[in-house]
């Protein structure tokens, strides 16, 4: 597994703009749980795997911050990063940049906890240990960068 993650690319859709012409907020919102699920695929876990064997992993807070327009058929790259993980609460970071340019459109930030099928709230270290090693060798990566 290669620490470095291939950025995860939406081209904006036409159906995604608003009244003024550009990509409505929400929208952003939208990619980064794209972005997420495509960087889970990339360390070899596909989330419809996950459910199979009892774990869920719901998104509890969102944060998003705008910083440049995209409109229609801007290619945004998005690099996903574990911004922190703690075994039961795992925070993902997002920078999301226009492709051609290069500018920072939005950066953002996802918190999802880990729950079993019944809907508990579950420490992975002890539910899922290969996961929690997992997680835990990614964000340690990341404060080392």
């Amino acid at each position: 597994m290669s620490n470095r993650m291939v950025p995860y690319r939406h081209c904006a859709q036409y159906y995604e703009t608003d009244k003024m012409g550009i990509i409505h907020h929400s929208n952003f919102i939208r990619w980064m749980e794209e972005a997420r699920i495509d960087f889970l695929n990339q360390q070899g876990l596909r989330y419809s795997d996950l459910e199979a064997s009892g774990l869920i992993s719901p998104i509890i807070e969102v944060k998003c911050q705008y910083r440049r327009m995209v409109k229609f058929q801007d290619v945004v790259a998005m690099e996903v990063n574990v911004a922190k993980y703690n075994g039961v609460k795992l925070i993902l970071s997002y920078r999301m940049t226009n492709e051609t340019t290069g500018e920072l459109c939005a950066e953002g930030e996802t918190t999802s906890c880990f729950m079993n099928s019944e809907g508990r709230v579950i420490s992975l270290k002890k539910e899922f240990p290969a996961l929690h090693t997992l997680f835990g060798n990614l964000a340690d990566h990341q404060e080392k960068e």
